[in-house]
């Protein structure tokens, strides 16, 4: 891959992780298994993305953008 195309990829996967702080995503569990009855729960948990990373990414895209264009 070309650095102009990792350069561009680093600066939108910076952008989006500065844009959302994080996600959360759905599973569902068995609470109680007694042979036939059957009950399960739905459980939500949380992904962080830390702003920190996203801004490092971002800045290493447009520097690595930047140093790619002078050559």
């Amino acid at each position: 891959m070309k650095p102009s195309v990792i350069a561009i990829l680093l600066i939108v996967i910076g952008a989006v992780m500065l844009a959302y702080q994080g996600f959360t995503y759905t599973t569902k569990e068995k609470a109680i298994d007694l042979g036939p009855l059957q009950v399960t729960t739905e459980r939500q948990h949380y992904v962080s993305l830390p702003p920190v990373i996203g801004g490092a990414l971002l800045v290493g895209g447009i520097i690595m953008l930047i140093t790619s264009k002078r050559k």
